[in-house]
């Protein structure tokens, strides 16, 4: 299965990849692994959900962000491997949401991030994952997503 074939079937079109926002990398490549740093929902570079979740933002906007996060991955990995049908498998995600006091749905969330990878990669974009609340993010972003990714 080509990689861009399904994205342009789901009708997933890859901006241009996110540069870093601080003193980092976007994506590290050591051996058969890629880890991507923490993606936040950038689009145009503005920040497109910010907030905390439960109060100022609701589910719904969260999981479009995550979704979002989720392209702003894929981006980043295009640019750094330069073919996303080099990736094997999705090996592990871990989310957070910046969350009003009480909110407890950072799985929902999180899952619109992962039903991506799944829709994509079929079986092998089904991972290993946590989803975690925390009260703030950098620049009160809502949500923040790193992953690692098997190559072939």
């Amino acid at each position: 299965m080509d990689i861009y074939k399904k994205l342009q079937e789901l009708q997933i079109e890859l901006p241009p990849a996110p540069k870093a926002l601080a003193s980092y990398v976007p994506v590290k490549v050591v051996g058969n692994l890629a880890y991507v740093s923490g993606q936040v929902p950038l689009k145009d570079g503005k920040f497109t959900c910010v907030g905390k979740v439960g109060r100022d933002v609701t589910i719904e906007q969260a999981q479009i962000a995550a979704k979002l996060v989720a392209v702003n991955t894929l981006a980043n990995l295009h640019e750094c491997i330069g073919d996303l049908n080099k990736i094997k498998s999705v090996v592990k995600v871990l989310g957070f949401v910046a969350s009003a006091d009480g909110f407890n749905s950072q799985p929902d969330v999180i899952n619109a991030f992962s039903q991506v990878f799944v829709d994509v990669f079929g079986e092998a974009g089904r991972h290993a994952r946590s989803a975690v609340g925390t009260n703030e993010l950098p620049m009160d972003i809502s949500v923040e997503i790193e992953s690692i990714f098997e190559l072939y």
